[in-house]
């Protein structure tokens, strides 16, 4: 038996500049940090008693007999792409709902490809983990996806990821002490909207319209660097939510589906109530929204927003992990 444990991701700035469509010309980048949320595979071979070679439970439970009749994309095309020959059973759970903005769906596949790599004995780098997930997602499901989440997922921490023209990747930890990340940590306030959406139809308006937006995307790369340089500063964190407001702004303005009058009001309730800024993550149209406060007026905040569901969350840097694997189970003895 193998089950791998893979973290889901905050993205504070950069957000867009990590579709090829973008960064192939003009590079890119993002500022994120994975959290204590997480999403977990357990997978064990299946022994050979049942009417079925596959059993995959998600949200919904399936029982075939081939690879080609997975329903669930990522489960078939991972299981294509590393080779899997004998009957597998595959189980999900995850700590947040999908479709939220916080990575889930790149975390799923991160998490599911480290444990099929595990299952087959081989052992590969985070870079390599990374960019197979990338190629499943992009290339063979024909998603429209960036690469920050899968970079996210199975590196984990606290990073700047820069996204160079010659479709290469560096990983950057943002080096700051544990005084100043608690400070980030605790200034944190993350709601749950209640909007589920499909990124992948937003993202697809985005890259559509990406050569229009080159000032705003210009702009929200160049913001990576300012925010970087207040965490790693001292400079009051208040500038750092200051700075997220102005990129939540030139954020929405990138593609009508990004907001909503149901978000606009959320935000605008958060703001008004004492968030120094805040954004929805992700492609946006729903899922989590994130402010950035001074603790004192995070009661305020939430008595603002109380119709909501606040998920407490701590910043984490293991990035995907096997954390347990036993080869006799694994063999199905």
């Amino acid at each position: 038996m193998v089950i791998s444990r893979t973290p889901y991701r905050i993205s504070f700035f950069g957000g867009g500049t990590d579709y090829p469509v973008w960064f192939r010309e003009h590079g890119g980048a993002v500022l994120s940090t994975t959290i204590d949320k997480y999403c977990y595979i357990f997978l064990r071979e299946l022994p050979p008693f049942f009417d079925h070679k596959y059993s995959i439970v998600w949200s919904r439970i399936e029982h075939v007999n081939s690879i080609e009749e997975i329903f669930h994309p990522s489960v078939r095309e991972c299981l294509r792409f590393v080779g899997i020959k004998q009957g597998l059973a595959v189980h999900h759970e995850g700590d947040l709902p999908a479709r939220a903005g916080i990575g889930s769906s790149s975390a799923f596949t991160v998490g599911l490809l480290n444990s099929l790599y595990a299952f087959q004995g081989k052992m590969v780098g985070r870079m390599e983990l990374a960019l197979a997930a990338i190629h499943v997602e992009q290339d063979l499901l024909r998603e429209n996806v960036g690469c920050q989440d899968q970079i996210s997922a199975a590196f984990g921490g606290l990073n700047v990821i820069e996204f160079q023209c010659n479709n290469e990747f560096v990983v950057k930890p943002v080096t700051i002490g544990s005084d100043r990340l608690e400070e980030l940590q605790s200034r944190c306030l993350l709601f749950f909207t209640g909007l589920s959406r499909t990124a992948s139809e937003i993202a697809a308006q985005q890259i559509k319209t990406a050569s229009s937006k080159s000032r705003e995307l210009t702009i929200m790369r160049e913001m990576v660097t300012e925010a970087t340089r207040i965490l790693t500063g001292n400079e009051p964190l208040k500038k750092f939510g200051q700075l997220l407001h102005e990129s939540w702004k030139l954020k929405r303005s990138l593609t009508p589906l990004i907001s909503n009058s149901r978000i606009d009001g959320i935000y605008e309730k958060g703001i008004a109530a004492g968030a120094w800024g805040g954004k929805i993550l992700g492609a946006g149209g729903g899922g989590f929204i994130l402010f950035l406060a001074p603790p004192e007026r995070h009661g305020r905040i939430r008595n603002a927003l109380k119709e909501l569901l606040e998920v407490p969350v701590k910043f984490e840097d293991s990035g995907s992990r096997i954390i347990f694997f036993s080869r006799e189970e694994t063999r199905g003895s």
